[in-house]
C-alpha cells in the first residue's frame, strides 16, 4: 500500500487511529484476483480436495472408536494421497506469477507433510500418548452437560474401551520416550495446565481427571457414573498394559537426522539444515545470555520487578499493559488494526491466569506476573490472538488453510524484541508507556528459553538427547525455568511435528532478515507499519515463500524446485 493510500485510509478512519481496511486487499495482494492461468485453478481445486481429505483423515482421534488408524485405513489414505500428488506433479507452474508459484510450493509442502505423517511420524503406531490426549479432553467436559455435550459425552465414554483396544493393536513400533511420557500423563499432573480447567489441587493425570469427572457426576449427572466407571476401568487397564510392555518399546522417538533435515527443507521450507540451525541457535544463546547479563548490570540500581500480591494487582498490570501496547502501536504506526479487533484489547484475554501455587509461580507466571508485556506482545496483540483473528478473515482459497509454525511462532517471537529495539521498554521520566527498563531482562530471558528450545528440538529429533536430559539442559541455562514447565515443553516439542521447537528463534531470524531486505530495497520509503501489514496480508505461509513474494529475492527458493520427494511406501 502506498504512503498516500495509507494516509487516505487513516483520514477516513480518524477517531480510531491506526485502523485500516488492509485485509480487504488480501486476495488482490496475493495475486488471486487477477485472471489465473488454467493450471492455477487446477491447483486451487486440488488443494480444496486435499483439505477435505486431511480433515476426514485426522478427525477420528477426537471422535474415538473409529477405524481410521487401522493398517488398511492408513494404507488407503496413502493411496489417496499418492493420487493427489500425482495430479499435483502434472501441473506446470513455470509460467505462473510469483504469487501463484508461492502457492504452488506452499501446497507441495502440505502434501509432503501429510505423506511424512503417514510414513515417518506415524504417531498411532509409535506414540501411546496419541491415544491418551483425547481421553483427557473428554474428562474436561463441564457438568451438567447440555443437549449437545451430553449425548457426545455418553458416546465418547462408551467408546473408550474400543479406542484403547485399537491402541494395543496399533502400538507395534512404540518408542520408549513416548511410553514414559504417556505413563507420566496417565498418573501425574503436569504442573502447568495447558488448557486444563482450573482446580485448586490439580487432578493427577488422566486417571485423576476421570476421578474428578466422576465426583462431579455423582451430584450433577448421576446417570453418567456407570459409564465413567467403565471408562476408568479401561484406562487403568491400559496403564497396566503399558507398564507391562514398556520394556519391549525400544524404538527411537525422534525421526532421525536424515528425515529431520528432509522435513526442514521440504515441509518447513527453511533455508538451513539442522546442523546450521544448531550453530545459529548456539550463537543466539550466547548473545542473549550476554545481553541479559549486561541488562542486569545496567539496571543494578533499579528495584527488582516484584510479583503481585494478589489477583487484583495482577489484573491491574494486565490492564496497564493493554493500554500501553495500544498507545505504542498507535504512536509508532506499528501495524494496522482492523475493525473486528476489539477497541479494548483487554477483551482479547491473556494466556496466564492467576494461580497461587504451594511452591510458587512456574516459569511463565514468574515472567507474566512481574510484567505481562513480553507475553502480551507474543500471545495477544499483535501476536497469536491478533494473528488468528486476521487469519480467520483470510478468504484466499489456499492460504486460509495454511498455518506454518515458523511463520506463526516466528512472528510472535519477532514481536518480543522489536518493541524493545523501538524503545517500548526504555523507561525514564518521559516514558508514557509506564515500563521499567528491567522488563528488558524478561525479554532476554524469553529469548534464552527459545534458543535452548531450538537446540533441544534438534537433538530430540536426531535422538541425541531424551526429554529428561533436554529439560535439565534448559533449566541449567534459563533463569526461573522450573522442572514442570521444562518437562511439558520437552514433551510438546518431541511429540509435535518435527521442528516446531525451532520455529520461534529461526522464524524470528527469517523475519528479521526479511525486514532488512525490504529496508535495503526501499531505503527512505520503508515503513514498518506497511511492512507488518503486508506480512498479515500474505497469510501464514512459510517465511521463505513470504520473502520471495515480498522482495522478489529467490536465492532461498531455487533449491526448492530440486527437492527430492519421499519414496512411497505402499506394498
Amino acid at each position: 500500500m502506498s504512503v498516500s493510500m495509507r494516509s487516505i485510509i487513516r483520514d477516513i478512519l480518524r477517531g480510531r487511529p491506526g485502523r485500516a481496511l488492509f485485509l480487504t486487499l488480501t486476495l488482490s495482494a496475493s495475486g488471486f484476483v487477477a485472471a489465473a492461468p488454467p493450471g492455477y485453478t487446477n491447483l486451487v481445486e486440488l488443494f480444496g480436495e486435499f483439505v477435505e481429505w486431511r480433515s476426514e483423515a485426522s478427525s477420528s482421534n477426537l471422535a474415538l472408536g473409529s477405524n481410521q488408524y487401522r493398517k488398511t485405513a492408513v494404507r488407503a489414505q496413502l493411496k489417496q494421497l499418492k493420487e493427489m500428488r500425482h495430479r499435483f506433479d502434472a501441473l506446470e507452474a513455470e509460467s505462473w506469477s510469483v504469487s501463484e508459484r508461492v502457492d504452488y510450493l506452499a501446497v507441495r509442502a502440505q502434501l509432503d507433510q501429510a505423506q511424512f505423517k503417514l510414513q515417518v511420524s506415524r504417531p498411532w503406531a509409535r506414540d501411546p500418548g496419541f491415544y491418551i490426549d483425547p481421553l483427557m479432553r473428554i474428562a474436561f467436559t463441564a457438568l451438567p452437560a447440555d443437549d449437545t455435550s451430553g449425548p457426545r459425552l455418553r458416546r465418547q465414554l462408551g467408546a473408550v474401551g474400543d479406542w484403547l483396544a485399537l491402541a494395543r493393536e496399533n502400538l507395534v513400533e512404540a518408542a520408549g520416550d513416548y511410553a514414559d511420557l504417556a505413563l507420566h500423563n496417565l498418573t501425574r499432573h503436569d504442573g502447568v495446565g495447558h488448557g486444563h480447567p482450573f482446580r485448586e489441587t490439580p487432578p493427577a493425570g488422566v486417571i485423576g481427571w476421570y476421578e474428578d469427572l466422576r465426583t462431579r457426576a455423582v451430584d450433577k449427572a448421576p446417570a453418567l457414573v456407570p459409564l465413567i466407571d467403565e471408562a476408568l476401568l479401561e484406562i487403568r487397564s491400559f496403564e497396566a498394559w503399558l507398564r507391562e510392555t514398556r520394556s519391549e518399546m525400544n524404538a527411537e522417538a525422534g525421526v532421525g537426522a536424515e528425515m529431520f533435515n528432509w522435513y526442514l527443507r521440504n515441509v518447513k521450507l527453511m533455508p538451513w539444515s539442522a546442523e546450521e540451525v544448531l550453530v545459529l541457535a548456539e550463537r543466539e544463546l550466547e548473545r542473549l545470555r550476554a545481553f541479559h547479563a549486561l541488562e542486569r548490570v545496567r539496571n543494578r540500581h533499579l528495584p527488582e520487578l516484584d510479583l503481585p500480591e494478589n489477583a487484583a494487582q495482577y489484573r491491574q498490570r494486565v490492564e496497564r499493559t493493554d493500554r500501553a501496547i495500544g498507545a505504542f502501536i498507535e504512536d509508532t504506526d506499528f501495524i494496522s488494526v482492523p475493525d473486528y479487533i476489539p477497541d479494548d484489547f483487554e477483551k482479547m484475554g491473556y494466556n496466564v491466569p492467576w494461580i497461587e501455587r504451594p511452591d510458587g509461580p512456574n516459569y511463565w507466571e514468574q515472567i507474566q506476573y512481574r510484567d505481562p508485556a513480553p507475553d502480551h506482545w507474543h500471545a495477544v496483540i499483535p501476536g497469536h490472538r491478533f494473528d488468528a483473528l486476521v487469519a480467520a478473515r483470510n478468504e484466499h482459497p489456499i492460504r486460509r488453510h495454511i498455518a506454518d509454525a515458523g511463520r506463526a511462532e516466528g512472528w510472535a517471537m519477532y514481536l518480543e524484541e522489536v518493541p524493545l529495539q523501538l524503545g517500548f521498554y526504555d523507561g525514564g521520566n518521559d516514558n508514557r508507556y509506564g515500563n521499567s527498563p528491567r522488563v528488558r531482562e524478561l525479554i532476554y530471558n524469553f529469548g534464552i528459553f527459545r534458543a535452548v528450545r531450538t537446540i533441544g528440538d534438534v537433538k530430540l529429533q536426531r535422538n541425541q538427547m531424551d526429554p529428561e536430559a533436554v529439560a535439565r539442559f534448559w533449566m541449567a541455562n534459563t533463569p526461573w525455568l522450573d522442572a514442570d514447565v521444562a518437562r511439558v515443553d520437552a514433551e510438546i516439542y518431541l511429540r509435535r511435528p518435527p521442528g516446531y521447537g525451532i520455529s520461534y528463534t529461526i522464524g524470528a531470524f527469517q523475519l528479521q532478515q526479511l525486514l532488512a531486505d525490504r529496508q535495503r530495497q526501499l531505503g527512505s520509503d520503508f515503513e514498518l507499519g506497511q511492512f507488518h501489514d503486508r506480512i498479515m496480508q500474505a497469510g501464514r505461509i512459510p517465511i521463505a515463500l513470504l520473502r520471495w513474494e515480498l522482495t522478489g529475492l529467490d536465492d532461498e527458493i531455487e533449491s526448492l524446485w530440486r527437492a527430492q520427494p519421499l519414496p512411497w511406501m505402499l506394498e
